[in-house]
């Protein structure tokens, strides 16, 4: 059967395969450790969970507006004003089915064929191919690990051309855990809004951030990066939600907003109303199980940093925020994927290879696991790599 050129040209996740390859074999019951997932290891709390199973009992399980209920976009209005300074009106909120939901709407309502969307390397994922299936081109940047990884606003201006529609931005960073500072944000808002650049800025780990560092949504800047800004957040990692799939954005105007709005009626219609309960009590909430959450990561990326400086040959870019280590291994003299199966297959523990995200001389990390599980895998890595031969 023919299929569509626009998905035929679509790779998979790297960070789904091996982590369905890892969890296969802990079917099979071998002993697998795996740094591959992409969400907390924490249960989502019992007041949440209460939240939902009142709204299923009390027959909360119908269609609701496509774009949300009017309760959570209250709650998400004043979520944006209280935490990152921005105001917006509740028709400038989109609530969508997780925030990769929200990234692909945006996308297919900004970007033509021929549009350029400027992507920092190292990536996450499924950037590059929401682009591709809009039919934009991606143009990616270089960073460099003395930069933590970040993009540059010297190299984000040498990337521009007449055809530069959009930035992606995210902040903490998936892969790398690299958290932009006001300074770099402003410099980057600058040359933004001096070529009406629009910006997606992803801050779906704004709440886990380490060593006192602080987040800063770059449309609180001012009021022209502000009308240049789609702000993307939800609840799948602050509240441990993933399954709940309930993101939402902020938009730039009351145009964008009625696109978006038409795109999800004729695609999903609403998110799931029980979620959105759910959604509503994790944010109206105090922020204090996220912070125990948070400081639980914190020491678990110190306890495993510790056990990789005992790894000579592998070096990383040391995370500021969410729960990702990366780590390059280009004195292996393997390639990603080849490192990451053969230590799999031969040690039993699963990372994520980094050609994913734009960088195959890296693996990614997750330490969303207790301390005992992390040095476990640690150990086993460190047998391994020890045994590779040596480069000349």
């Amino acid at each position: 059967m023919p299929l569509a050129g626009r998905v035929k040209e679509l790779k998979s996740s790297s960070t789904l395969a091996i982590t369905a390859l890892a969890n296969k074999l802990l079917s099979e019951g071998v002993d697998v450790v795996s740094f591959g997932a992409g969400e907390p290891d924490f249960d989502t709390p019992d007041y949440i969970k209460q939240a939902a199973i009142q709204a299923i009992e009390s027959g909360f399980t119908k269609y609701t507006p496509s774009t949300g209920t009017s309760e959570l976009k209250e709650a998400i209005r004043k979520k944006f004003k209280t935490d990152n300074n921005l105001e917006y009106r509740p028709e400038q909120i989109i609530v969508s089915s997780g925030a990769k939901h929200c990234l692909f709407n945006i996308i297919l309502a900004m970007i033509e064929e021929g549009d350029e969307v400027i992507i920092p390397v190292p990536y996450w994922v499924s950037y590059p191919e929401m682009v591709r299936v809009a039919g934009g081109e991606c143009r990616f940047v270089a960073t460099e690990a003395g930069n933590n990884l970040k993009l540059s606003a010297r190299a984000l201006k040498q990337s521009l051309s007449p055809r530069t529609k959009l930035l992606i931005l995210n902040s903490p960073a998936n892969p790398t855990g690299s958290v932009y500072s006001r300074n770099e944000l402003e410099e980057i808002a600058e040359i933004c809004r001096d070529n009406k650049i629009y910006v997606i800025s992803d801050e779906i780990y704004e709440k886990l951030i380490y060593d006192g560092a602080s987040h800063i949504s770059i449309a609180s800047l001012n009021n022209e990066i502000h009308d240049l800004t789609f702000t993307v957040n939800g609840v799948s990692k602050s509240h441990a939600m993933t399954g709940w799939r309930i993101g939402y954005c902020a938009v730039p105007s009351l145009e964008i907003a009625d696109a978006i709005k038409n795109l999800q009626d004729h695609s999903t219609s609403n998110p799931c109303s029980i979620s959105q309960k759910a959604a509503f009590e994790a944010l109206r909430a105090s922020g204090e199980w996220t912070i125990k959450m948070r400081d639980e990561f914190s020491g678990r990326r110190d306890y495993l940093l510790s056990l990789m400086n005992e790894i000579p040959s592998l070096s990383y870019v040391k995370p500021l925020g969410a729960f990702y280590l990366f780590c390059d291994i280009s004195q292996t003299g393997l390639a990603s994927r080849d490192f990451s199966m053969r230590l799999l297959n031969e040690e039993k523990v699963a990372v994520i290879p980094g050609d994913g995200f734009g960088r195959d001389d890296y693996i990614r990390l997750s330490f969303t696991m207790r301390p005992e599980t992390i040095k476990k895998g640690i150990d086993r890595l460190k047998k391994w790599v020890r045994q590779l031969p040596k480069r000349s």
